[in-house]
């Protein structure tokens, strides 16, 4: 998840100590890492509705960029999501995702 300016490597640490030090740790914490990418060319959409009803947008934005000559290869990577709505406060055909697709 893209973070602002203010966000250090700094804080990240603290935060991750912080989580450390609790009794229940979350279960991938081990997987989370601060980290900036330049990603180059890609198409994006914006998805409204519940994330299990991605797929066919996704194929939309596939068929988009394959239309448009681009080529989805492995090396480019997979899609990643910016999440504009707060899943524990909006409704589930609300929810509000901008899907991009390195390409």
């Amino acid at each position: 998840i893209m973070q602002p300016d203010v966000v250090t490597n700094d804080i990240f640490e603290k935060a991750i100590n912080q989580l450390k030090a609790k009794d229940k740790l979350p279960p991938a914490l081990d997987n989370i890492r601060f980290e900036s990418y330049e990603e180059g060319r890609s198409a994006q959409v914006l998805h409204v509705g519940p994330y299990t009803e991605e797929g066919p947008i996704i194929q939309k934005l596939h068929n988009f960029i394959e239309e448009e000559g681009g080529v989805l290869e492995k090396a480019t990577g997979r899609h990643h999501e910016i999440y504009l709505s707060d899943a524990r406060k909006a409704k589930l055909e609300s929810l509000k995702t901008i899907i991009r697709q390195p390409y």
